[in-house]
């Protein structure tokens, strides 16, 4: 699901949450947080969180979560996040 016509609203998306390489092999290679969904897998980032290296996301590796937000591409731009016990 990486439809780039525009965002794709998403309420209490689950997923488990991840750290791998974005990029592998290209000049813009990173360590980001992924979410790992039955949609597919896409970079987690917080609405109101740092582009990068966002401390928060990282409590989250390891952690099933559920998400409200947008999918925009490749990324899930989550507005709420909470663990899944």
């Amino acid at each position: 699901m990486t439809d780039n016509s525009g965002p794709i609203p998403v309420k209490d998306l689950r997923g488990r949450v991840t750290l791998g390489l974005y990029a592998k092999g290209s000049k813009s290679e990173r360590e980001a947080v992924f979410v790992d969904t039955e949609k597919g897998q896409f970079i987690l980032r917080r609405k109101s969180g740092p582009a990068f290296a966002d401390a928060t996301l990282n409590g989250f590796v390891g952690q099933t979560v559920e998400c409200d937000g947008f999918l925009v591409g490749t990324t899930l731009l989550a507005e709420h996040i909470r663990l899944v016990q």
